[in-house]
């Protein structure tokens, strides 16, 4: 009994050492050996086995980096911040001359210790914003405020996870870097009240090797959320999801008063469908195209991208036997529209023809987490008679069809002289051409019972 505990024994001090050879420390707790600022001109100390990071008023963001390009790994850390100061740890980022005269782009695990509160969710820096708020999830309790947290990134193929504290708070599919540098964010600042506040890093650890080994299980994991562009994931697929488009041809597509697709007014470049400009009429170009099939009751997404000034539209319940004549077929609208600069925006009743309103029935809030010169994501949700319009990961408003509010709104809006305005059962789903260069991709349906 005796020999067979020793060997038991030995046998988890060989797992336990073979686990923590997996891992190395990146940070000597001593000095800043092997790290490099770039940027800015923030100051970055070691006191007491602490990276401290100190905000400067006049320069940008500026950042601390570990240059070893790194593609898979998993990254732990512990972190503590002043309360109102942004900051972050890049991974897979990169500094080239080329881009923005070397300004670092790339992943960020966000540290936020604002009211806001989306801590360990992922921003893309320097380039498309946000990808994986924090939005309504209860990992926002999961900050410290004040005190050191502990930090983990898992980031192994096109998937990316993240936990704080030990809550699982992201879980990202994307491929915009596969590769880069991990660095220490601190962030630029607008005023002098703000300088002298501190971040601080302590226990940073990566690992390289053996990942399958030391990855947590992917029950342990936060919600999907995939940005692959006209591609679904595994989790997608068995959920239901469709691409609506294939980031290629048109097919599933036709003219909303055509047989075809429109021969003019709409290009196909680098898995983008662009509706173009032109004299900023409604449907006066190529026209608006909609799906050849119809659909009742489900979960639409697409990413769509405004240009300046423009205006477009996703419509939805659409017949295209409705309106034969000028304008676009006649269906419920998710308003797309540049409010600052389209005229549109000022017309209607309280706003209800801006972004991500119904268009003409009914507004969507002002602040409604809509990011300028970058892709949103918007949504449409349809169950029965109950609707819902998101934009990105915010509910902006609902509504219930066939009810005598819904007739009230038509009535007092320009549908009313279209008899049974928006209560069919099923239609087409529609892309607007209103004469302005507007981006789609990612087009993809969710068909509910």
């Amino acid at each position: 009994m005796k020999r067979i505990i020793l060997t038991l024994l030995a046998v988890s001090l060989a797992v336990s050492s073979f686990a923590q050879n997996n891992w190395r420390e990146i940070f000597n707790g001593k000095n800043l050996k092997g790290w490099t600022r770039l940027n800015g001109t923030a100051e970055y100390k070691v006191k007491d086995g602490v990276i401290v990071g100190t905000t400067k008023l006049g320069t940008p963001n500026t950042f601390l980096a570990y240059k070893e390009d790194l593609s898979d790994f998993i990254l732990e850390f512990d972190f503590k911040v002043d309360d109102a100061l942004n900051s972050g740890v890049q991974f897979r980022s990169a500094s080239i001359d080329s881009y923005h005269n070397g300004r670092v782009h790339g992943y960020q695990f966000e540290i936020d210790p604002s009211p806001r509160a989306w801590s360990a969710g992922i921003y893309d820096e320097g380039r498309d914003g946000w990808l994986y708020t924090i939005q309504d999830r209860a990992s926002k309790d999961a900050f410290r405020n004040g005190e050191w947290n502990h930090a983990r990134i898992e980031a192994v193929g096109n998937r990316i996870r993240t936990w704080l504290n030990g809550v699982p708070c992201a879980n990202l599919v994307d491929e915009r870097s596969s590769h880069g540098f991990i660095a220490l964010q601190v962030h630029g600042i607008g005023s002098e009240d703000q300088a002298g506040r501190h971040v601080c890093w302590k226990n940073i650890r990566l690992c390289t090797q053996n990942l399958q080994d030391e990855m947590w299980s992917e029950d342990a994991g936060a919600v999907e959320v995939s940005r692959l562009n006209n591609k679904l994931t595994e989790q997608e697929v068995a959920e239901g999801w469709e691409l609506l488009w294939d980031g290629k041809t048109t097919d599933g597509w036709r003219g909303a008063k055509l047989a075809g697709f429109p021969e003019k007014g709409w290009t196909i470049e680098d898995g983008i469908l662009k509706v173009h400009k032109s004299d900023g009429g409604e449907s006066t170009n190529g026209g608006d195209i909609v799906t050849v099939d119809k659909y009742r009751n489900f979960e639409l997404k697409v990413d769509f991208k405004i240009t300046e000034g423009a205006n477009s539209g996703i419509k939805y319940f659409v017949d295209t036997e409705l309106n034969k004549g000028e304008g676009s077929s006649i269906g419920c609208e998710f308003q797309i529209l540049d409010d600052n600069r389209h005229p549109d925006a000022k017309m209607g009743v309280n706003g209800n023809r801006k972004l991500a309103s119904l268009y003409d029935l009914i507004p969507a809030p002002e602040n409604k987490g809509y990011r300028g010169g970058f892709f949103n994501t918007a949504i449409v949700k349809v169950n029965g008679n109950h609707v819902e319009h998101w934009l990105n990961e915010t509910k902006v408003l609902e509504y219930e069809r066939n009810s005598q509010m819904w007739e009230a709104l038509v009535n007092y809006s320009k549908y009313k002289v279209w008899p049974g305005f928006g209560t069919a059962e099923e239609g087409h789903i529609l892309l607007q051409d209103h004469g302005d260069e507007v981006w789609f991709r990612n087009i993809k349906i969710k068909v509910l019972p």
